[in-house]
Parts: C-alpha cells; sequence; structure tokens
C-alpha cells in the first residue's frame, strides 16, 4: 500500500503544471525578462560578462534569489551524510529515553512508541533525493514574496516533467527479475573469459554495461549496472575506498558510454535536432564515440590495476562453481521463459521509443504492471520507492534549473573553447549536463570546435556529483545502502576525478579532422541566449 501511495503521489505531482496550465497561459514577469535579457543588454551597451551579470541581476532580483537557492539546495548534499548521522543518534537516545520510562512504569515498550517527530524529520532532510524537492518550497516562497499566486502555477505549468516520469518507469523496467536475468546472461558471456570471478564480472559490468546506455538509454544502463554490482560486488563488502572508487567510475562511464549514438545521453539529445546541431548516431559514433569506448575501457582498467589485489582477495573468498579451482560468482536460478523476457523487452523498447510522449509511455507501464500480475511467479515484487525518489529528485532539480538560464549563457557564450571545455565539464557538476548544452545551443554563431568542446565537457563532467547527470540518482539510490549512512559528495567527486580527467584527456588531446564538417552549416538562425517558456530546457522534451 505504501508504493502504491507513492505512486499516486508522484502521479498526481506530475499532473499539478497540467492543470495549472489550463487556466495560467501567460508566462511569469521573469520568463519574460529572461527572454529580453540579450536584446536590453545590447541596448543597455552592455558587454563584459560581470557588466552582463550584474545587469540581470538589477533588471530581476528574483534570479539571484532562485540561484542563491539552488547553490543552498546543492551544499544541502554535502550535509546529507552528517545529517543522516545525527538523525540515528537523536533516534537511538530517543528509543533509550522510551525504555526507561516504560520499564519505570513496569509497562513494555512498542514500535509506536518509539516514533520520534525530531528524528524523522532530520531523516528526511538528510534523504538526498528529497533535498531539491524540499528547497523548491523555499523557492516557491520566494516566488510568492516577489510576485503572486499566478506567478508560480505559470512558472511550474511551463516545467516538463517527462525527464523524471520516463526515467521512473525505465527504472521500473530495467529493475524486473527477467530484464536483469538477461542482462546478466549477455554480460555473463564476457563474465565467463575470466572464470566468473569477482574481477571478470567487476570489468564486465563496468565496461560493456555503460556502453549498453547508448542503445538502451543512460538511465536503464544505470540501473541494470549498479543492480548488477550490487548483487556481484557491493555484496562481498569491498573497502570503502575501492567501493567509492567504483561508483565513480560507474558514473563517469555511463556519461560517456552513452554517446555512441544521438538519442541515449541527456546532453546530446538536447542538440541533436535538427533545428540545433543536426547531429546523426554516425556522426557520434565517428566523432565521439570512439574516444568514449577508450576512454570507458582505459578507466576500468587503470582502476582495476590499482585494486586487482583486493579483487583476487575476494575471489579466494567464494565458492567455486565451475571446478576450476579458483572462486567464482556463478550459480544456478530459477529459469524464466523466454516469452517473458521477450515482453519485458518489448515494454522497454516501447518505453525508450515514446521517451518523449509520457501519455504513451505511463500507459504502456500500467500494461506492463497488469502482465506482471499475469506472471508473478516469474517476477519479483515491484520496489517502487527507489524510481519515485529518483524522479522526484529530478523533478526538483529541473525546476531549479529552469531559472538558472540567465547566469549559464553568458557564461557559456564568454569563453573559448579550452576554457569552454573546462568550464562546461565544471558546471555540469552543479547543473544537469543537458541543460548545459541545451543553452550553449542557444549561442549564436559559435563555431564547430567550441560546440565539440562544451557537448565534450558535458558528458566529461556527468560522473562527478549526483546531479551532474541525470542517471546519477538511480545509482545512488540503488547502492546507496552500502555506503553507511549514505554517500558523501565529496568522495565521489573524488573517486571521479581521475576517470573524469582521463577521458577529457581522450576528447581533447586527440582533434579529430572532422569536426568542422561534422558541424557544417548546422548553427540555428537568430537564436537566444533564453527561449520562450514553451522551448526553455526545462519545458523541452528531454527524454532520457
Amino acid at each position: 500500500m505504501k508504493q502504491v501511495f507513492l505512486l499516486i503521489l508522484t502521479l498526481l505531482s506530475f499532473s499539478v503544471p497540467a492543470l495549472a496550465a489550463a487556466g495560467h497561459g501567460e508566462p511569469p514577469p521573469f520568463k519574460v525578462k529572461m527572454d529580453q535579457f540579450t536584446e536590453l543588454e545590447a541596448a543597455a551597451g552592455k558587454t563584459g560578462i560581470m557588466d552582463r551579470l550584474s545587469y540581470r541581476v538589477s533588471e530581476e532580483p528574483f534570479l539571484l534569489v532562485a540561484t542563491i537557492i539552488f547553490v543552498l539546495a546543492i551544499l544541502h548534499t554535502f550535509f546529507a551524510v552528517p545529517i543522516t548521522k545525527y538523525a540515528h543518534k537523536v533516534q537511538h537516545d530517543h528509543d533509550a529515553k522510551i525504555r526507561r520510562e516504560k520499564e519505570a512504569a513496569g509497562e513494555s515498550a512498542y514500535a509506536q512508541d518509539m516514533v520520534s517527530f525530531k528524528a524523522t524529520a532530520l531523516h528526511f532532510l538528510g534523504e538526498i533525493e528529497a533535498i531539491f524537492g524540499i528547497w523548491v518550497i523555499v523557492l516557491m516562497a520566494a516566488m510568492l514574496a516577489f510576485y503572486d499566486v499566478s506567478a508560480v502555477e505559470s512558472y511550474m505549468a511551463s516545467v516538463n516533467f517527462t525527464e523524471p516520469m520516463f526515467v521512473v518507469v525505465i527504472m521500473a523496467l530495467a529493475s524486473t527479475r527477467p530484464v536483469l536475468r538477461f542482462a546478466e546472461s549477455c554480460l555473463g558471456i564476457f563474465a565467463k573469459l575470466g572464470k566468473e570471478t569477482p574481477t571478470a564480472w567487476w570489468l564486465s559490468i563496468l565496461i560493456i554495461g555503460p556502453l549498453l546506455g547508448s542503445f538502451i538509454t543512460e538511465p536503464g544502463a544505470m540501473t541494470i549496472s549498479a543492480m548488477l554490482l550490487a548483487k556481484k560486488f557491493y555484496a562481498l563488502r569491498p573497502s570503502p575506498k575501492f567501493a567509492y572508487g567504483t561508483l565513480g567510475l560507474l558514473f563517469v562511464n555511463v556519461s560517456v558510454g552513452g554517446v555512441l549514438t544521438n538519442f541515449a545521453a541527456p546532453p546530446v539529445l538536447m542538440v541533436a535536432a535538427p533545428s540545433k546541431w543536426d547531429l546523426t548516431t554516425m556522426e557520434m559514433l565517428t566523432h565521439y564515440g570512439d574516444k568514449a569506448v577508450m576512454g570507458v575501457i582505459a578507466s576500468a582498467i587503470l582502476y582495476f590495476l590499482f585494486f586487482r589485489k583486493e579483487l583476487q582477495e575476494m575471489g579466494r573468498k567464494l565458492a567455486d562453481h565451475d571446478g576450476d579451482g579458483k572462486g567464482d560468482l556463478g550459480g544456478k536460478h530459477r529459469a524464466i521463459p523466454v516469452w517473458v523476457t521477450i515482453v519485458h523487452l518489448l515494454f522497454m523498447g516501447i518505453t525508450v521509443y515514446f521517451a518523449h510522449y509520457p501519455s504513451i509511455f505511463v500507459g504502456a507501464f500500467l500494461f506492463f504492471l497488469a502482465f506482471r500480475l499475469a506472471t508473478a511467479h516469474y517476477q519479483d515484487e515491484v520496489n517502487l520507492r527507489g524510481p519515485v525518489l529518483v524522479g522526484f529528485f529530478l523533478s526538483g532539480l529541473v525546476i531549479h534549473g529552469g531559472l538558472q538560464g540567465w547566469w549559464l549563457a553568458p557564461i557559456l557564450s564568454s569563453l573559448d573553447q579550452w576554457p569552454l571545455f573546462i568550464g562546461s565539464t565544471i558546471l555540469t557538476s552543479f547543473n544537469d549536463n543537458a541543460a548545459i548544452t541545451f543553452l550553449a545551443s542557444q549561442v549564436p554563431g559559435l563555431g564547430a570546435h567550441m560546440k565539440y568542446a562544451v557537448l565534450a565537457g558535458a558528458v566529461t563532467g556527468g560522473g562527478l556529483t549526483v546531479i551532474a547527470n541525470a542517471p546519477n540518482p538511480a545509482g545512488q539510490a540503488l547502492l546507496g545502502r552500502f555506503f553507511g549512512d549514505g554517500i558523501s559528495p565529496a568522495k565521489l567527486a573524488a573517486s571521479a576525478l581521475i576517470p573524469t580527467i582521463l577521458v577529457g584527456s581522450l576528447f581533447m588531446f586527440f582533434p579529430d579532422p572532422g569536426i568542422d564538417k561534422m558541424f557544417e552549416l548546422k548553427t540555428p538562425e537568430a537564436h537566444s541566449e533564453v527561449l520562450p517558456a514553451a522551448e526553455s530546457p526545462e519545458a523541452a522534451p528531454t527524454a532520457h
């Protein structure tokens, strides 16, 4: 019942903007002003980056407040682990107090007696998936203070929740037993080359899994890879350093592994349309994909060499299933009929193909739930907690992110190639990488090598933080239980730094002579830095 309630609550939250849109078609005042900034700056003679930002703040102070709230939300993520630890202490002290009082009164303590409002509230504040949603309340309060209820309603009506809805559905589908068994069988082909040892599975999951993201979308690849790592690797209790190293490597490789096609990685999807940079799958494969594959393989091998002794030690502690004298992760499972697996894959294919149309993929998901009931003997329980929390996280992120273009666009338009690559990589850490490439696509006259740099930076920096790439919250939700009180943002960034530098070096130090042709005559005409509400990054169809 709790899962059903969470699902209904999420679907209702997605429907609120649509209901608001029915009565409020006009964009809020601050969005109108954002659309006019470029013309107003030109008329006022503002050209320097600081002059432009200062002018924008003076014209629309609320945007600065919205950015400050967004920064506070990001800082909150760094305190999530300490808050969770303190919540555990508060709960422990509260339980001890209740037991003493009950014993003194000669009574027994029951579970309902142990409920602590303070501890529960602290646990909620320390739940990283809830943080951006919590700060949305502060943002809405600030919006009410500056404007009125109609501004809040019209802004929320302009926010597009397609991506959060897609991630909820694809996570739920990818985590089903038939899909996981199928993925495990596919990756097992590569793991068998290494006798199915922990090393073989670790390398297979962290190399093949992320690259599959170019075909099943990055959220799907993240879900499958994270769940297989939980089963094949994290269950063996690696050291904290190895656990964080694997998580950082997973995030970077998934972000990079989706660039072999033009539809699977969110930052690529935002600029792949003919009206933007018109990137085809063949162009992505030949100009980005080759470097991405090398980066994924090189990063995995580098981390394997560093942690090989610990991987070997894990193998020595395991049973020998195949009789070759080495511990392995083999084992038998209850067979799942092929037709059941095919139907699951069909539902995943429908979801990916219609990723821009929530009315279709949500409807298909409801049919899937009915099919799951009819094949329950081959299924696990549908656990919607993780997908719903990830959807809530992404919903909060797109609400905040839709108000950051006022400072992101001027910064991106003022940088040269190398500064643009570095800036794109860093800015991606603090904002969804799809928003970075979207805003870059609105800068008029951006050269081919500049476009290459900003897209390379966006995918390179997608593993540094949980908010850098849309699939990362899914990985965090699935693997967070293996990190005690929670995943530390600082340790995650440190663990992802080396593969980020390695991948970035491959993208930038090996110039591609075909870049000019790739972006030839594909600059949109007369784009402003920020489009009207209907075409802004939070309203654009960012499926996956």
